[in-house]
């Protein structure tokens, strides 16, 4: 499906497949749709992730002790089709798990299952002309990211984006920020002078304040770790019968409160 079709400023959440389990897994993403995403980053644990904090950390080791791997990722996004989920998913992997599966075998998966997009964030951009192409050959964009520090590289980098462009509001790992930099809705603005598919911003965004604020400066919000520390806050709950519908209801909720200046407000229940 096309990725995106810009209207209003998009909510793209990203949460762990596997956290704390698969079927879980599903059950928030819906929740997610539910709650007004307009997009779905589906994070492949990783036992040693550089571009994250330690939430992102702990999602991803819970994860790897059920077993998860980027092959079982990919073959969730059937399962959240079956379960109602129509946004488009985006598959957010480091290079090393593609490398063990091999690059061809990947795309053929992902395209297999119906991935919507792929999004490396350890794959510099002047190493991604294969993987590039290969995406093109299955119809399956490779997301580019760009970083404050990119600079000359933004123009390049622009020019080259497939599905949209991702603009990583803040140097280091991810993780919930209080503040944003004060040079983030420059950074934003000159990307989107050079780029033909929608800008969208992530990395320690975690409030609705932050939302608020950048909304006018960007095509789309990417939210992770707020939204995975609810995810463990809530973990016991979730796997609790009787108690999972009322947890999915209050992350929802949750959800919806973060990107309430994008959508209509949650009513309270």
């Amino acid at each position: 499906m096309p990725l995106c079709t810009v209207t209003k400023p998009m909510f793209i959440p990203f949460i762990v497949a596997g956290d704390p389990t698969p079927d879980i897994t599903v059950e928030l993403a819906f929740a997610l749709q539910e709650a007004g995403a307009d997009m779905l980053e589906l994070g492949v644990p990783y036992s040693d992730p550089l571009a994250d904090g330690p939430i992102i950390q702990r999602a991803a080791a819970r994860a790897l002790s059920g077993q998860m791997t980027l092959q079982k990722a990919v073959e969730l996004v059937p399962e959240m089709r079956k379960k109602g989920i129509k946004i488009p998913i985006i598959i957010f992997t480091y290079y090393n798990p593609v490398l063990q599966l091999g690059e061809e075998s990947f795309f053929a998966l992902a395209q297999q299952n119906g991935v919507d997009g792929v999004l490396i964030p350890d794959l510099p951009f002047e190493e991604s002309g294969p993987i590039r192409r290969l995406g093109e050959k299955t119809g399956i964009p490779l997301i580019s990211l760009v970083a404050p520090t990119s600079k000359k590289r933004i123009e390049t980098i622009a020019s080259h984006a497939q599905g949209f462009l991702y603009c990583v509001s803040s140097l280091g790992v991810t993780g919930v920020r209080d503040t944003l930099p004060e040079t983030l809705n420059d950074f934003l603005t000159e990307v989107k002078r050079h780029s033909r598919v929608p800008v969208v911003v992530g990395f320690g965004i975690s409030t609705s304040e932050q939302v608020k604020m950048l909304k006018d400066y960007c095509d789309g919000v990417v939210i992770g770790s707020a939204l995975v520390q609810k995810i463990e806050q809530l973990n016991e709950q979730l796997q609790t019968p009787a108690n999972k519908e009322e947890a999915l209801a209050e992350f929802q909720c949750y959800a919806h409160s973060l990107v309430a200046p994008l959508k209509h407000a949650c009513s309270s229940q």
